[in-house]
Formats: structure tokens, C-alpha cells, sequence
């Protein structure tokens, strides 16, 4: 039996991590890492209680204690830890989650600052979806904070005296004619952790489970895929309908202020610096166009190629990326629209998969989570989920996987024209989004924006759906087109990928040193666990 060491979720040997184009070696890394923060957050218990105690405003006579380690929920970027409430009511307890980031995941450790970038971007959007989307269901989020100490707490849940002095700020702000703040009072927190917080509620079973639950089983079902697109539908249609004039996220400042002013943040930005892969993105940086977002997402894939040290297999395989990057970028304009090139740009749920949404037994959304990866982004990238027909979206190539995603994604955008001209009887003129949707899908550019979001996936999604748009390569064709084209992405083209061949083989034999153990072959197993 081959020698396995632990990853986050699995085991891994030698050979599949040889195999697979992430970094296994700082994956390798995480188990250990979990085990310090999870340590760290169980020595502090005390601390967590009294947080959520001053956030809810209890009572001493109601008695908070968080969940065993068990319970809590460990997801890809926070972990999530329930928190009791006894004596709530006079009949009842209650139960709240408190989510802090994972600072081995985000990009804290290398880039110090990001978990508080990330907590202030989704504090931001929660506050602004319960002022603008009231419609679209989130859970209640009763406060957070920050790892300088500031916190905020719903108004309702403060003394009376911290009330009166918010309401008194509030108003000469609006006299003033400054930013209001928002409708959370800004507090110093009782307790200073490495890391910020939220706090919300918790989803109990009465308000639905995670899509992902009966996904599988239930996926073919007609009328519940109806009633789940046209609940995407409104969401996304209600998110619209509040432009921006900038590509950013949202944030949050320590006088409670919520502004456009954040680079717009996505998971894979904070994945590739928590890589130590630069994004040379920095935090306050908004884009007025499409195409300057666009050029600096290819930018981010130029970058991993650079710095990832197992980026590039061979030459052929260094030849293939470096030509898809290259004819990626002389072809931005193909796909995207000119006249939209400066707007309108909307918040886009861009890590909106079955996990984070909750349906009732019929698939009616009762709550989205997560909301940490929400920006603003050209109207053209709003396309319907890749994984209505359970593929990653590399994996939809030809074929039966390809026609399958074709009807699911017909039956999506008919969902959401129906939403859309009842909402345009209800309110009036709205903006034609699902032209725009359709015109893309027409054109690629669902293809070519998805491959942008991807960067393991770009060449695939390329070599099947974007390069045939142009010219139909048999192998051997396809082999000179990327011989050729692959001198343009940089100069000395040939010693670049031989420099990353190198770099490619220490890589793996660091690999194997790590599968190496002691004279009992427990040396490194015993490090992870």
C-alpha cells in the first residue's frame, strides 16, 4: 500500500501529488496550521463567549457557550463555530454561528492584512443587501469585528447611551452632507483576537437545507430546478438593479462608512497570494473599465505561471499555457462589448455554488451564505452557474456534457427573461440583462469570462471552447499554432520554460523528501496530523 500523508479534507500519496497541478507542498502545510488556530481559538473559548455575550447584548442570568469541536464547521477560507444561548426566551434557547477567517487560507501570513480586508468586504456587502435588497434572504448578522479591535453591533443590541450618541453621529453626518455611517454602532471590542469575526444566526433546520444536500438526488426534478432559477433569477435581477460605476468591492471603515473603494476581492485573488503568488493588485485599487479589470485577471495568470514552482509540466505543456494566455489577450475585445466598456457594473455572486444557498423541499431559496467573494463586475460576466449539470466548468467539452449544459442553461435564462419582464411591469424599464446573457452565450464570452475565473482551468476551457470559435486544428495543427505563438508571451520564450522545467523537478523532489519518513516511517505522518 503507498505511504499517504494528510491534506485539509483527504490524504494524498506521492503519486497523485505529483500529479496534480496545485501545490501540494503547501498544502501539506495546513493540517498542522489547523490544528495552531483551532488550538488557539479553544484556549481563548472565554474570550468568544464574552464576544458574542457584548454583541447580543445579554443578560447574565442567559448563559453562552460555544459547540464542541465536533460541531464546528470547517469550510475552504473561515471556520465556523455555533455558539449556544441559553435562557433567550423564557421557553427557548438560541443558536448563533461565529465565523473568523482562516489565516493560512486567505493570504494572511504573506500578505498581512488580508483576512481583514476580506471580513470588512463581506460585513460591507451584508449591511448594504439588508438597506437596498431586503428581498434576498441572508441571515441576521448580529456583529463584527476586526483584528484592530473595532467592532460593530447591531443598533438594537447597545446600550442606551452608545444608541443616543450613534443617532446624534448619524444625524451630523446627514447635516453635514458626509457619508452616513452605517446602521451598526461602532464599539471597541471587549477582546482583541489575531484575527475579526462575524456574528450570525444560524441556519436551523426550519429554515431550510444546503442545496448540496439533495442536489444529486433531486437535480433532474423539473419543477424544483424552476422554482431554484427563478429564485436565482430575482436575486440576481434585484443585485442589478443598483449600478455601480466602478469594478470594486465593497467595504467597510472604522467610522462604519461603506464605500466602493476595495479591489474587487474574489477567492482566487486571496488563493494565489496565499501561494505567494503577487497579484500586484493592491487593496484600494477600483477599475472605471472592463478592460483594465480584464488585463489584470490575465495578468494574475501570467503571474502564476511565473511563480507557482509546478506551473509548467514540459515544453509542450509550457507552450500550450503560454500560447492560451496569448491569444486570450488579442482576443478581450471579440468578447466583450464596447459600449458597455465603462458600465453599468453590478454586484456579482461570485462564489455562488450549491453550498451556499438553502432551499426548502421544493428548492425555493430560503437563505444565501457566504457572501465574502461579492463585487462589482461588468454586467457581461453575469452568466448562469457552471454547475447545473454537476461538471466543472473545464469539464464541459464536447459531447453529451456539452449539450447537457446547453438545455440546463436554455432553461436558466428562460427563468430569468420571465423574472425579468415581471419586474419591468412592476417597476417600469429595467436593464436587459438577459440579452446581454444571451448575446454572450452566443458569442463565447461565457466561456472566456469563466477561464479568466479559472486558472487551472483556462487552457482547457480554451482548447475547447474558445480556440474552435476561430480556427478547427487538427493535433498536429494545434501543436505549431502553440509553437508559434508561444514566443509572444515573453521574450526568450524558450529559456523561461526551461528555467520552470527546473523549477518543476525541485519541486517534486521536495515532494518526495516530504514523503520520506524516520526508520519507523511515522516521522512526518506524526508532524501533519
Amino acid at each position: 500500500m503507498q505511504k499517504t500523508l494528510p491534506l485539509l479534507h483527504r490524504r494524498v500519496t506521492l503519486s497523485s501529488a505529483l500529479d496534480d497541478d496545485d501545490n501540494v507542498l503547501k498544502e501539506l502545510s495546513y493540517p498542522e496550521q489547523r490544528i495552531q488556530f483551532y488550538v488557539y481559538l479553544l484556549t481563548h473559548r472565554d474570550a468568544i463567549e464574552e464576544i458574542v455575550s457584548y454583541h447580543l447584548g445579554l443578560r447574565r442570568k442567559q448563559t453562552c457557550r460555544i459547540g464542541e469541536v465536533k460541531e464546528w464547521i470547517s469550510g475552504s477560507f473561515n471556520v465556523c463555530i455555533p455558539v449556544y444561548i441559553d435562557g433567550w426566551t423564557k421557553d427557548s434557547a438560541k443558536r448563533v454561528l461565529i465565523r473568523f477567517p482562516l489565516p493560512y487560507k486567505v493570504g494572511d501570513i504573506n500578505r498581512p492584512g488580508n483576512a481583514d480586508e476580506k471580513l470588512r468586504c463581506e460585513a460591507a456587502t451584508f449591511l448594504w443587501i439588508q438597506e437596498n435588497c431586503p428581498s434576498i434572504p441572508i441571515p441576521y448578522l448580529w456583529g463584527f469585528g476586526f483584528a484592530d479591535g473595532q467592532s460593530f453591533t447591531t443598533a438594537e443590541r447597545v446600550p442606551f447611551t452608545s444608541r443616543l450618541i450613534w443617532y446624534f453621529h448619524r444625524f451630523m453626518s446627514s447635516l453635514l452632507g458626509h457619508s452616513l455611517p452605517c446602521r451598526y454602532v461602532g464599539r471597541r471590542g471587549p477582546h482583541i483576537f489575531k484575527t475579526g469575526y462575524l456574528i450570525m444566526d444560524y441556519i436551523e433546520s426550519t429554515g431550510g437545507t444546503m442545496l448540496s444536500e439533495s442536489w444529486e438526488e433531486l437535480h433532474h426534478d423539473p419543477n424544483r430546478r424552476n422554482n431554484l432559477f427563478k429564485g436565482l433569477s430575482r436575486i440576481i435581477l434585484s443585485l442589478a438593479q443598483f449600478p455601480f460605476e466602478n469594478i470594486g468591492s465593497l467595504t467597510l471603515d472604522n467610522n462604519g462608512a461603506i464605500s466602493l473603494t476595495n479591489r474587487p476581492l474574489t477567492l482566487r485573488l486571496q488563493h494565489l497570494e496565499n501561494e505567494s503568488i503577487p497579484t500586484n493588485i493592491d487593496r484600494d485599487l477600483t477599475y472605471s473599465t472592463t478592460d483594465a479589470y480584464l488585463l489584470d485577471l490575465l495578468a494574475c495568470h501570467d503571474s502564476r505561471i511565473r511563480f507557482s514552482p509546478n506551473s509548467i509540466r514540459d515544453e509542450y505543456d509550457g507552450q500550450a499555457q503560454l500560447s492560451a494566455l496569448t491569444i486570450m489577450r488579442a482576443l478581450l475585445s471579440h468578447f466583450t462589448c464596447r459600449d458597455l466598456r465603462r458600465g453599468p457594473f453590478v454586484l456579482s455572486l461570485t462564489d455562488l455554488h450549491q453550498s451556499n444557498i438553502f432551499v426548502d423541499n421544493d428548492w425555493n431559496i430560503k437563505y444565501l451564505v457566504d457572501l465574502e467573494w461579492t463585487c462589482s463586475r461588468p454586467v457581461e460576466m453575469l452568466h448562469p452557474p457552471y454547475w447545473l449539470t454537476n461538471r466543472g466548468v473545464d469539464q464541459l467539452g464536447k459531447g453529451e456534457n456539452l449539450d447537457a449544459f446547453s438545455d440546463m442553461h436554455r432553461e436558466f435564462m428562460q427563468a430569468l427573461e420571465q423574472e425579468e419582464e415581471l419586474l419591468s411591469k412592476k417597476h417600469g424599464e429595467v436593464f436587459n440583462m438577459t440579452q446581454i446573457a444571451k448575446r454572450g452565450w452566443e458569442i463565447g464570452n461565457f466561456w472566456y469570462f469563466h477561464a479568466l475565473d479559472n486558472p487551472k482551468g483556462l487552457y482547457n476551457i480554451f482548447l475547447d471552447h474558445i480556440q474552435p470559435i476561430f480556427a478547427k486544428l487538427d493535433h498536429s495543427g494545434m501543436v505549431e499554432f502553440e509553437r508559434t505563438i508561444a514566443p509572444y508571451w515573453c521574450a526568450d520564450m524558450p529559456g523561461f520554460i526551461a528555467q520552470k522545467v527546473k523549477d518543476k523537478k525541485a519541486y517534486e523532489d521536495q515532494l518526495r523528501d516530504a514523503f520520506v519518513a524516520d526508520s519507523d516511517g511515522s516521522e512526518i505522518e506524526n508532524k501533519t496530523q
